[in-house]
């Protein structure tokens, strides 16, 4: 079963966080992506939900880590990924650029740069750990 969760992992979750990590991602589309993820993995095993196998232990057997933190992962490899570039480079511009005027009314839109932040701060993370790559990718990574 762990080599169905290998090819889990690289073909599916893949495919489907594709291009994600640059992205804010809404409440209601994080849960619309853990109960595909579930239906497919409880497709794998032929489980029904009213087996009640907690999707955790699922997840176990299979090897996979939870979609949510994959994509929050994701995220902080490319927030870093872009610190690391020169300052010179466009992508860190667009990091880093402000815009003028005034907003209009209603909530503030969620940036991409806010979700990663809060996800640094739930992670205890900061930019000086983000200058060595190794140190990072231990302290980011999941599984």
């Amino acid at each position: 079963m762990v080599r169905r969760g290998r090819l889990y992992s690289s073909c599916v979750q893949s495919s489907v966080l594709d291009r994600s990590e640059t992205s804010p991602v809404r409440k209601e589309n994080e849960v619309a992506l853990q109960r595909a993820e579930m239906r497919m993995v409880r497709w794998m095993y032929n489980v029904m939900v009213e087996d009640r196998v907690p999707s955790k232990e699922l997840r176990e057997r299979l090897g996979i880590d939870d979609i949510i933190l994959i994509l929050q992962q994701n995220g902080l490899q490319w927030y870093v990924h872009v610190l690391q570039k020169e300052d010179t480079d466009w992508v860190k511009k667009c990091m880093e650029y402000e815009v003028l005027g005034s907003r209009p009314r209603g909530r503030p839109k969620r940036t991409w740069k806010k979700v990663v932040q809060k996800d640094c701060q739930a992670r205890n993370l900061n930019k000086e750990d983000a200058m060595d790559r190794g140190r990072w990718k231990k302290l980011v990574t999941v599984g």
